[in-house]
């Protein structure tokens, strides 16, 4: 897996498709197409240029098992999920991680097990202080 290095940002079909790799740990074509076409509309040779050109961008890896060829994600779903966030923390909220919570949190409620997770990290976060 990268590591602290400027990953490529997957568009919505290139995120489907890493969310079953990180889901199963590695598959075949055959098995990403047969989990995203149950969602979208895609063909097979959709699915298999679609993870060419993720190959090429450096989201997943290949590897030869026999014919098949088995894809994995290149980073781990925390790793591309911290960077996504980071991103849109700096695009939409000057970098402010408080921001962009409290927004989401502003947007749609969260359970009791959400908010007691949240009150953990920010104990966490005045104890480092």
């Amino acid at each position: 897996m990268k590591e602290n290095l400027q990953l490529p940002k997957p568009t919505e079909v290139e995120l489907e498709l890493l969310t079953v790799l990180w889901d199963k740990d590695s598959a075949t074509v055959r098995e990403l197409y047969e989990v995203v076409s149950q969602r979208r509309a895609l063909g097979y040779t959709s699915v298999l240029k679609m993870l060419q050109i993720m190959t090429e961008k450096g989201l997943v890896e290949r590897t030869e098992v026999g014919k098949a060829h088995v894809y994995r994600a290149a980073a781990s779903q925390e790793e591309t999920q911290n960077q996504l966030l980071r991103d849109l923390s700096e695009r939409l909220f000057s970098g402010s991680a408080a921001q962009l919570a409290m927004h989401a949190l502003s947007m749609q409620p969260a359970s009791q097990e959400e908010l007691q997770e949240i009150r953990r990290i920010i104990k966490q976060k005045r104890e480092k202080q």
